[in-house]
């Protein structure tokens, strides 16, 4: 009678050690395979079936799965185009201002003119930087100082004056120039004081414009942070004209004026800032650098981009 698969069989061995002989019992599994989770029964073959495919003859496809880039990659490709466009906008920037400095030289090269009696407002943007001169006399008792203002390492304050010109003339305000702060009040200043009857001579120039960094100026309190030409108009009853005297650069004398508390004037040149040529270095070079790391992304898989197998049919 044949034992079953089921039932485990037992070999007697003999078996002789320096103790002495004995039986040695050896349990067999005839159709079991030890596994290290433990006993598992032999699987039926399936390349016996006659359905069986081999994988040679039904090849697999390699498919990736996951987004390969997320939406960042979209703001890192904003970057160099935004730069790219603000580094064209500087070029024109740089044009336009070389032309304008130009034509401020160009009107700094001509003679002085004589202001007319009457200036319209509206009209001295056509002269801006434009060499005049005219005669009055300074109202000091209107003067106003504007400041703080530094000059060589030095803090002061720009004198305003009102200058009332005779022959039916308009009264204009004439920036006078840097005084120190140690001058401030007029009686530690009175060759700084002129009267009677003076001749100046300046740059018209158009109304500064206030930055949002400046704070309001306060009249009532005589306290004036930036040259605010209407306001400063109505308040001394002038015309809205500004006019910024000017003097030959001229070290001894400027210290002379310091000592005296004589305003300096100032140089009679533009005082244009054009750093545009920098700013399209700036644009271009940064377009260029996140140029070069958006391609170094999009060639370089995220490390988390997963692949599987897809078979081409179930199996």
């Amino acid at each position: 009678m044949s034992t079953p698969n089921h039932i485990i069989r037992c070999t007697r061995l003999p078996f002789t050690s320096r103790y002495g002989s004995s039986i040695l019992r050896i349990a067999t599994f005839p159709r079991y395979k030890r596994r290290s989770f433990g006993i598992q029964r032999f699987a039926h073959n399936p390349a016996e079936g006659a359905d069986f495919t081999s994988i040679v003859d039904n090849s697999p496809d390699l498919v990736k799965s996951g987004r390969r880039h997320g939406p960042g990659i979209i703001i890192l490709a904003l970057i160099p185009i935004t730069a790219f466009a603000l580094g064209t906008w500087q070029v024109f920037r740089l044009g336009w201002k070389t032309e304008l400095i130009a034509k401020f030289e160009d009107r700094l090269i001509k003679p002085p003119l004589p202001l007319p009696p009457h200036v319209d407002p509206e009209a001295i943007k056509e002269f801006d930087y434009r060499k005049v001169y005219t005669t009055g006399r300074l109202c000091h008792e209107q003067e106003m100082l504007i400041g703080p203002r530094i000059h060589d390492g030095n803090d002061g304050f720009l004198v305003v004056t009102p200058l009332k010109r005779g022959d039916g003339g308009s009264t204009v305000l004439l920036n006078r120039g840097w005084i120190p702060r140690s001058k401030k009040a007029q009686a530690d200043r009175e060759d700084g004081l002129p009267q009677g009857l003076v001749t100046v001579e300046g740059l018209l120039r158009e109304p500064w414009q206030k930055n949002v960094f400046t704070p309001d100026n306060r009249p009532e309190m005589g306290q004036f942070y930036f040259p605010d030409v209407k306001q400063m108009a109505e308040l001394t009853g002038s015309a809205a004209v500004w006019i910024e005297e000017t003097m030959s650069p001229d070290l001894l004398k400027a210290y002379d004026r310091e000592a005296k508390g004589i305003p300096i004037g100032r140089p009679a040149e533009v005082n244009l800032r054009n750093n545009h040529t920098q700013y399209i270095f700036t644009w271009y070079a940064l377009s260029a650098a996140t140029t070069i790391m958006l391609w170094m992304v999009v060639r370089k898989p995220p490390s988390e981009v997963a692949r599987r197998i897809r078979q081409n049919k179930s199996w």
